[in-house]
């Protein structure tokens, strides 16, 4: 593919530049994308099963049903017990998931983290798992595309910013692009969970800093701060998604200065689902 584009944003009188990886495929889409790199790169007569497990919020889970669909892979996801009204949402990533192909196996709760860590045992030649939201040490080939990408750019900037769930792309990106700053912030779990998580993968580099949010906000909730920093980035131009960029965009309005670079990772087809939430909860307000 091409070099995705580049945009420019405005906001509290600062200029942004974001990386729209967003715009790469309507489903496969953002960091996603970039942690799914090697294996689109991969033959399609390799594998014939991919298997991943975690929430069906996930991001992830979407963007690999659409590679699955692409290369004709059949493609396993599990999770814990879903709410019937989590089965009979028409919108979201788990009903775009299960259109483009993805077979859904659901598991109680008590069994749940075991048989995940069984998954690998007798795992044949033509399967391949993919640990929850992508944290594999795959992911730093196609992270070292994006850092060409953005080197061949040649912006003035100080610093490259980038939300986590497992820190993977954060941390893959910041090995990448040493001569750069590259915040991230906690969005499933705190710092400490986020650095376990990275710590597994790699040794932690200096120039990856970890911002801490001014308050706890548990994954996936609606939160009246989120929905407004939402608000303000779509009316500057740009439409991110409610589950991990505006925790990201809160922290770097109040603790930084620099020209940075926002690497848009994707994951706003779950908008839809997310401010039904916020309607739910009458939080969703009109400009």
């Amino acid at each position: 593919m091409l070099s995705s584009p580049l945009s420019k944003l405005v906001l509290d009188g600062r200029e942004f530049f974001v990386k729209r990886d967003d715009f790469i495929d309507p489903f496969l889409a953002g960091n996603k994308y970039r942690k799914l790199y090697t294996l689109l790169q991969t033959p399609k007569e390799n594998y014939k099963t991919i298997i991943s497990y975690g929430g069906t919020q996930s991001n992830a889970m979407l963007a690999i049903a659409a590679m699955c669909k692409q290369k004709g892979w059949h493609f396993y996801y599990y999770t814990k017990a879903l709410s019937q009204r989590q089965k009979t949402q028409a919108e979201g990533n788990y009903f775009h998931a299960l259109s483009l192909g993805m077979q859904h196996k659901e598991l109680d709760t008590i069994h749940y983290r075991d048989f995940v860590a069984s998954l690998r045992l007798n795992l044949d030649e033509k399967s391949y798992i993919i640990d929850q939201g992508g944290a594999d040490k795959s992911v730093r080939e196609g992270m070292e595309v994006l850092a060409s990408e953005i080197r061949a750019a040649k912006l003035e900037i100080d610093a490259i910013a980038t939300p986590s769930g497992t820190g993977t792309s954060a941390l893959y990106l910041a090995l990448a692009l040493p001569e750069y700053r590259v915040y991230t912030t906690p969005c499933v779990g705190d710092s400490d969970y986020l650095k376990e998580q990275m710590s597994a993968l790699e040794l932690i580099p200096n120039n990856l800093i970890i911002l801490e949010p001014k308050k706890k906000f548990h994954f996936a909730k609606p939160y009246p701060e989120f929905l407004e920093i939402y608000k303000r980035l779509l009316n500057a131009g740009v439409a991110f998604d409610l589950l991990y960029a505006p925790s990201l965009w809160l922290a770097l309005l109040d603790q930084t200065q620099e020209k940075i670079l926002y690497v848009h990772s994707g994951g706003v087809s779950g908008n839809e689902s997310m401010l039904k939430r916020y309607e739910k909860k009458g939080l969703l307000f009109n400009e």
